[in-house]
């Protein structure tokens, strides 16, 4: 038996926003409830609303610029830079720049729809 799984077909969230989800491991992808790893590209302009999500987010950020609200400080992350955000934090991701954001997030335990707590639901 294998000891490594190589990912060619990762999840392609559905989304109506213009952001481009693909979730290679996780919950939706092989039902790892433990981690998600997903890449992402947010288009120029995009935003989410606040949410307190019920895990810890990494994110590395590969091309362009994302912005986060944490707790009401404004933190801009561009190509090569990373944030840890600790679960039961309120925050806001945002792309309001003219570029695309290209960006890989991890989140442990795995990102589930009801762990988010958006608040426009």
């Amino acid at each position: 038996m294998k000891k490594y799984k190589i990912q060619n077909s990762p999840f392609v969230v559905p989304t109506e926003d213009g952001k481009i989800i693909k979730e290679h491991f996780g919950n939706a992808t092989d039902g790892n409830s433990e981690i998600s790893i997903a890449h992402m590209v947010a288009p120029a302009g995009w935003s989410e609303p606040f949410q307190t999500p019920e895990f810890d987010e990494y994110t590395f950020i590969i091309k362009g610029k994302k912005q986060f609200i944490i707790d009401g400080e404004t933190i801009v992350l561009e190509a090569g830079q990373s944030i840890k955000v600790e679960k039961n934090t309120r925050l806001q991701y945002s792309n309001p720049f003219t570029e695309p954001c290209e960006y890989l997030a991890v989140c442990l335990p795995a990102f589930s729809v009801e762990a988010v707590n958006r608040e426009d639901q």
